[in-house]
């Protein structure tokens, strides 16, 4: 692009000038981003990566999906229901096309969203988003997602849930949310066919430390996307607040 040519040469300009201009040029040419959270997350979880992102010249976008962050539940309550959520979002705000990038479950969300909806997304960037679902892995999670067990063992958690999806129950989001892994375990939404059929450039990034996706598994969704690429991401495990922000923010940027 032209503008990043132009950029290059501001070094022998005072820094302030070299901002504004790098600013100005950035949003010529590039797509505002769409940030979508994971499981039982909130919008408000990627406010470090949204402020980072729009310092340096982008428009940022995040939202909630259907029973997250105090949004009403609605029908569908699942990766189907959540892409909905994520085309009306674009539609009424005027965003034609957006860059996006998907936390966890917001990866998965991301994808099947341009499979649905392929005019309406640019590149996609993925993080720690679980792909290996099966009736045995669905087991597995749901059992992270029992209230009465994060209630009793985990009872700073379960204040962090409540406060995060006021005036929702967050108890019945945990249920919801276990029903739609049981949902996936038995059909994933996103086959290999389906995968092989998405037709933008997708990254698919994984932490070192993740121990929810499946290194193999992720590894095998990039080779199975048409222009599809893995890359990990060193010392990051998969709770969003313990990622590196700044090294998120520069591998997004490289990309989008």
């Amino acid at each position: 692009m032209k503008s990043r040519v132009y950029i290059q040469n501001l070094k022998k300009y005072p820094e302030i000038f070299q901002k504004l201009v790098t600013r100005y040029f950035l949003r010529i040419d590039m797509r505002p981003i769409l940030l979508l959270h994971g499981a039982l997350g909130s919008k408000n979880q990627l406010d470090p990566l949204k402020t980072a992102l729009e310092e340096s010249g982008h428009k940022v976008y995040a939202l909630n999906f259907s029973g997250h962050g105090g949004k009403p539940f609605r029908d569908p309550f699942g990766i189907e229901g959540f892409a909905e959520d994520v085309l009306h979002f674009q539609k009424e705000n005027g965003l034609r096309i957006t860059e996006v990038f998907g936390y966890s479950m917001g990866g998965y969300v991301a994808l099947w969203h341009a499979h649905r909806h392929p005019d309406s997304v640019g590149k996609i960037v993925t993080l720690g988003t679980k792909f290996d679902w099966s009736p045995g892995a669905a087991e597995r999670e749901v059992k992270k997602v029992n209230p009465d067990k994060i209630e009793e063992k985990i009872p700073a958690f379960a204040r962090v849930l409540q406060d995060r999806h006021a005036p929702n129950d967050w108890k019945e989001l945990l249920h919801k949310t276990a029903q739609m892994m049981t949902q996936l375990g038995a059909r994933p939404s996103l086959t290999i066919e389906i995968l092989k059929n998405i037709p933008h450039q997708v990254s698919i990034l994984l932490g070192d430390l993740d121990d929810t996706a499946d290194l193999t598994f992720s590894q095998s969704v990039a080779e199975a996307l048409p222009y599809g690429k893995f890359s990990l991401l060193e010392k990051t495990p998969h709770p969003l607040e313990r990622v590196d922000v700044k090294l998120l923010e520069k591998r997004i940027l490289d990309i989008f």
